[in-house]
């Protein structure tokens, strides 16, 4: 069984309580066709649990086959910068079927973040270490593909619907619950 080698820190993004009880971790790739399916499954399983968990996105752009994912991340944690990271996160995955650099500028343009910090940002690869450091815990853990989901630290590889990411996160808290 799979497990998260690195742990939550400050460094990552967090949507919900640090608190709740469910801590489910996304690698995930802003072009990937399969982590736009799951994004906004995720948000409604978050909805679901409510209070109870907490979301980490951690970036594992696969620029082999998908070009502008790097960047993209890149541009999240340039949003994250500015506190507005989940907001660029949601607009990058709402505007998936038509990524490209300037809509990447669009969306900041919209959340007012300065395109010319952004270029620059993008230009000097200043949030490139950030972006590489989660690809590389990823890959400690064992994470090949996206989406790769793990629940309380344990990989989840199972479908990824609904129903199914409901069920294996009410069956990690029974599990959890007995330790």
């Amino acid at each position: 069984m799979a497990t998260l080698k690195t742990p939550i820190n400050k460094s990552d993004h967090i949507r919900g309580p640090m608190t709740a009880a469910i801590t489910l971790v996304e690698y995930g790739d802003y072009q990937c066709p399969h982590c736009g399916m799951a994004h906004p499954i995720v948000n409604q399983v978050q909805a679901y649990f409510r209070r109870s968990l907490r979301l980490v996105f951690r970036h594992f752009p696969l620029t082999e086959v998908h070009p502008l994912a790097g960047i993209a991340a890149e541009s999240a944690e340039y949003a994250g910068a500015a506190g507005l990271f989940w907001e660029m996160h949601d607009a990058l995955f709402g505007n998936q079927s038509i990524l490209s650099i300037s809509t990447i500028f669009m969306i900041a343009d919209q959340l007012r973040l300065p395109e010319v910090l952004l270029r620059n940002a993008l230009e000097t690869g200043q949030y490139r270490s950030k972006v590489r450091s989660d690809f590389m815990g990823g890959v400690r853990s064992g994470v090949n593909g996206t989406p790769a989901f793990f629940i309380n630290g344990v990989r989840h590889d199972g479908p990824y619907d609904f129903a199914s990411l409901v069920s294996a996160i009410q069956l990690r808290l029974g599990a959890d619950s007995h330790v």
